[in-house]
């Protein structure tokens, strides 16, 4: 539950398994796609990461330092505390390997349909005739 100074409050739910103060543009579809009640909280913690990148590619004023924390309910203790800078040899890992796999899982979507059909109509032209319609 989030209670704001002036009284009201937003809560949790199937629906929104997750409270997100701050900027919520870039990175809040990443969040809305991976995380479920069920998630795990590593997961989580990776998917904050994943998120955050995505706001700082987007937006200039968000950067590091990023700090993550997991508080596991009734244990008392804070000892899954990380802190990542600029220069973090994980975060630019991250970054990179989120830029490569997204670049990479949109090559593998399927074209749009006049898309199919110029590659079709392509595929029926003699190649000379292609080539002309192309640069008419």
């Amino acid at each position: 539950m989030l209670v704001y100074p002036q009284g009201n409050h937003i809560t949790s739910s199937d629906d929104t398994p997750f409270l997100q103060i701050g900027e919520s543009k870039y990175g809040k579809p990443i969040l809305d796609r991976i995380l479920t009640p069920a998630t795990s909280l590593d997961t989580a913690a990776l998917t904050a990461l994943v998120s955050m990148d995505s706001t700082m590619r987007s937006n200039v004023t968000v950067g590091p330092p990023l700090e993550v924390l997991i508080y596991r309910r009734d244990s008392l203790n804070l000892d899954e505390r990380l802190r990542f800078t600029e220069d973090s040899p994980y975060l630019r890992q991250i970054r990179r390997s989120w830029d490569d796999l997204i670049k990479q899982a949109f090559r593998q979507l399927p074209p749009l349909a006049w898309a199919n059909a110029k590659e079709q109509a392509a595929a029926k032209e003699p190649p000379a005739a292609a080539f002309n319609a192309t640069f008419e």
